[in-house]
C-alpha cells in the first residue's frame, strides 16, 4: 500500500501568491460606473480569475502526480512565483498598457511547467511507458499554450485583439479530448482534495479580511446588526462547505481528477463573488440592483458547485429527490424575497442569513436522516 502523499510547506506558501493575486483581481470590479459594474470590467476580472485558478490547476496536478518536494522542485515553483507578481502587477483596470508584462510572465510559467515535466520525463523508469505517454503529452500542451500566449504578444500590438485568453479555451478542450491520456497515471485524490480544501480555506481568509469593513466606525445598534449578519453569513457558508468535506465526500475514492478541481475552481470564484457582494453593501455608490443580484447570483453559484462535488460522495450519501426538491424550493424562495426587498438592505442581509442556514440545516438533516442507523 502506498504511503498517503502529505500536502508539503512549499505548497500552502505557493498558494498564498495566488491568493494575493486573486486579491488583485477582486480589486478590478470596485471601479463602479453610474452605480453599476460595468460588463467590460467584470469580464476582465473574470478572466484574471480563472487565468490564475488555471496556473494553480496545472500545478497542483504535476506536484500531486510527480512532486517530491526536491530541490529542483522548489526553485521551479519558486520561479514561478516571481513570475505570478508580474501577473499580479499587471492586473489593471487599465490593462493594455501591460499587456506585454503579463502574457511574457504567463507564457514563461507554461515553458518551465514543461521544463519541470522534461525532468520527470528523464527520471521515469522504464518500467512505466505510459507514464512517458503521459508527460509527453501534458509537455506538448504546456509548449502550445505557452505559445499562443506568446504569439498574442505580437498580435494585440499589431490588431489590438487581446488573443491569450483563447489558452483557457484550449485549455478546457484538451482535458476533454486527452482524458483517456490523463487518466494513464493516476492521482493521489486524498491529497489533491486536501489542496482544493487549502485553497477553499484562504480563499475563506481573504473573505473574512475584506469584511473588516463591517466593523469600523462607531459602535451602535445597525453597526452591530450589519457586521453580526455578516459575520453569521461567512460562517454558514464555511460551515457548509465544512461538512461536504468531512461527512461527504469520499476521499479514499478513485475520481475524476479533472472534474474535481474545474468544480472547486467555480467554486473560488464564487466565493471571491461573495466577498465583493458582501464589500458594495457597505457602498453608498453602488445601486441596490446590481450589488443584490452579484450577491445573491453568487451565493447560488456556490451552492450549485458546491452540490455538484456529491459526485464524489459514496452513492449512499448523494441527494435523494426530495432533498433536491426542498433546495430548489428554498432558491425560489430566497430570490423572491430578496427581489421584494433589495432596498431595504436590513432585510436582504437578513434573508441571506436565512436562506444559508436553511441550506446547511437541510444538508444536515439529510446526512443525519441517512446514517441515523
Amino acid at each position: 500500500m502506498n504511503e498517503e502523499k502529505k500536502v508539503e510547506y512549499l505548497e500552502l506558501i505557493y498558494d498564498l501568491i495566488f491568493v494575493y493575486l486573486i486579491g488583485r483581481n477582486n480589486s478590478l470590479i470596485h471601479h463602479v460606473e453610474n452605480g453599476f459594474i460595468s460588463a467590460g470590467v467584470y469580464a476582465t476580472y473574470l478572466l484574471c480569475t480563472l487565468i490564475a485558478l488555471f496556473i494553480w490547476y496545472q500545478t497542483t496536478l504535476f506536484i500531486n502526480r510527480y512532486g517530491t518536494n526536491g530541490r529542483l522542485e522548489h526553485i521551479g515553483i519558486f520561479i514561478n512565483m516571481y513570475l505570478l507578481y508580474y501577473m499580479a502587477e499587471g492586473t489593471r483596470v487599465n490593462w493594455q498598457g501591460y499587456y506585454l508584462r503579463y502574457n511574457m510572465a504567463w507564457g514563461l510559467i507554461f515553458l518551465n511547467l514543461a521544463f519541470m515535466y522534461y525532468r520527470k520525463l528523464r527520471e521515469i523508469s522504464q518500467n512505466a511507458p505510459w507514464e512517458a505517454v503521459h508527460i509527453k503529452n501534458i509537455i506538448r500542451v504546456m509548449l502550445i499554450m505557452g505559445g499562443i500566449v506568446f504569439l498574442s504578444i505580437p498580435i494585440y500590438h499589431t490588431t489590438g485583439i487581446a488573443f491569450s485568453p483563447v489558452v483557457l479555451l484550449y485549455g478546457l478542450v484538451d482535458v476533454i479530448r486527452n482524458r483517456h491520456v490523463n487518466n494513464l497515471v493516476a492521482v493521489d485524490f486524498s491529497h489533491l482534495s486536501e489542496r482544493a480544501m487549502l485553497f477553499v480555506v484562504f480563499t475563506f481568509g481573504e473573505m473574512i479580511v475584506g469584511l473588516a469593513l463591517y466593523f469600523e466606525g462607531e459602535v451602535n445598534f445597525w453597526g452591530i446588526y450589519y457586521s453580526a449578519m455578516v459575520f453569521a453569513l461567512v460562517v454558514g457558508l464555511f460551515l457548509s462547505y465544512e461538512f461536504f468535506y468531512d461527512h461527504i465526500i469520499d476521499r479514499e475514492g478513485s475520481w475524476n481528477a479533472n472534474l474535481y478541481m474545474m468544480i472547486h475552481i467555480f467554486l473560488i470564484v464564487a466565493l471571491n463573488n461573495i466577498t465583493v457582494g458582501l464589500e458594495f453593501m457597505r457602498e453608498e455608490e453602488v445601486d441596490f440592483l446590481p450589488k443584490n443580484v452579484m450577491l445573491v447570483a453568487a451565493i447560488l453559484a456556490y451552492f450549485f458547485f458546491l452540490f455538484l462535488l456529491e459526485e464524489f460522495a459514496k452513492k449512499k450519501d448523494r441527494a435523494n429527490r426530495t432533498f433536491i426538491v426542498g433546495l430548489i424550493f428554498l432558491a425560489l424562495l430566497f430570490v423572491a424575497v430578496i427581489a421584494a426587498s433589495y432596498k431595504i438592505l436590513t432585510v436582504s442581509i437578513a434573508v441571506t442569513v436565512a436562506f444559508v442556514y436553511a441550506v446547511f440545516g437541510l444538508i444536515y438533516r439529510f446526512f443525519q436522516e441517512i446514517h441515523k442507523d
